[in-house]
Order: structure tokens, then sequence, then C-alpha cells
């Protein structure tokens, strides 16, 4: 029995022994610091997340706004040069702004069909319709409409005659300046070239050699 005894005491205070470790192991307190050390593992992590999403947000601003600024630098710079490449058209036009609608385009009808551009002086003569086209052969056809006579102060200078359309095209008549043959020519030679009148579109020509013929009107 007493043998008994000592092996059920011996026995208890193992159990004991085995309990209070236990107990010590699984308390609130380690609990708590194993928590503890989680939570700030945790918020370590997201702290080093937030910051690593401020560089980048950092990063790609800066990089949009160097995009932005090399794009508005470029733009600038196309614009500078294009401005330097393009003569401006409003000082073009301003050669001509001094100058009438006429006077322009007498001088844009010479420059474009006129036998001869280095003349002295650019004579103008109105000529009414109903005028003889040879006013030297009674057997002459007569003008049908209103034309102008462009020519210079020699015979070798030639003659431009036209009627305008006032749309940018004129109705030319094959006309000598001075008339020389045989007289009278009968009147189907003087219907031929009424009938050979050719429509022409005048261009707006070089405003530089427009303006020197313009100041060569008389």
């Amino acid at each position: 029995m007493v043998k008994l005894a000592k092996i059920f005491n011996s026995t208890g205070l193992l159990l004991l022994l085995v309990f209070l470790l236990t107990g010590c192991t699984g308390s609130p307190e380690n609990e708590a610091s194993a928590t503890e050390t989680t939570e700030d593992a945790s918020e370590e992590n997201n702290q080093a997340d937030e910051k690593e999403a401020k560089t980048k947000t950092g990063t790609d601003t800066e990089s949009e706004e160097s995009i932005s600024g090399d794009s508005s630098e470029a733009v600038s710079q196309e614009t500078t040069n294009s401005d330097k490449d393009t003569p401006s058209e409003s000082s073009e036009e301003n050669l001509l702004s001094a100058y009438s609608t006429h006077e322009i385009e007498y001088a844009r009808v010479w420059l474009q069909l006129g036998p001869n551009l280095e003349i002295d002086e650019l004579t103008i003569r109105p000529i009414p319709a109903g005028t003889l086209l040879n006013p030297d052969d009674e057997t002459s056809e007569k003008y049908p409409e209103d034309v102008i006579q462009l020519s210079g102060t020699r015979l070798v200078d030639g003659s431009v005659t036209y009627s305008s359309n006032g749309n940018g095209t004129i109705n030319v008549y094959h006309v000598p300046l001075r008339w020389d043959g045989n007289y009278p020519a009968g009147e189907q030679f003087y219907i031929d070239l009424i009938s050979n009148t050719e429509l022409v579109s005048v261009d707006t020509g070089d405003n530089k050699q427009i303006v020197n013929l313009i100041k060569k009107i008389n």
C-alpha cells in the first residue's frame, strides 16, 4: 500500500507539473504578444505598400508632366518654325490694297498675256460695244460688247483686247493693234475674228509684279 501511495503521489506531481507548463504556454499574455507581433508586421507591410504607392504615383506624375511639357514645347517650336517659313498672306494682300480692282485686272491680264512685259507704259483704251473692229474698213464687223485694249507705247509691245466676265475669266479678241492688209476685207473675215474669241482664266500672278505694272499705267 505504501508503494502504491508513493506511485500515486509521483504521478500526481507529474500531472500537476504538466498542467502548469501547459497553462504557461497557452496564457493570454503569450497570445496577446503573438497577436501584437502579427498586427505590427501587418502594419509595417501596409506602410511599406503605401510608401511604394506614393513613390510610384509621384514618379508617374513627374513622367506625365515631363511628357506634357515636351509636347507643349514641340508644338510651340513647330508653330514658330511655321511662322518663319510661311510668308504673311495679309502683307501680300496689303500690296494691292491701295489700287482699284480695274487697275489690278489690267496688270494681271498684261502680266499673263502681254507680248512684252518690259514696257515703259501700259496704255488703257476702253472701246464701247458697237465700235468697228477696223475703223478703216467699211465691211468691218462691230464689237458685240464693251472691251478694253491694253498696249504699250510701241508697236513691238503688242496689245491685248478683251472683255471681262467678272468671274476671273475674260474673252480675248484676236485683233491687231494696227490693221495692215488689203481692204475692204469683207464681212466674213471679221465674223471669223469674233467667232474665234477665246475664253481665258486670268491668274492672280505675283503681287510685286502686279504693282510694278500698275505703276506703269498711263
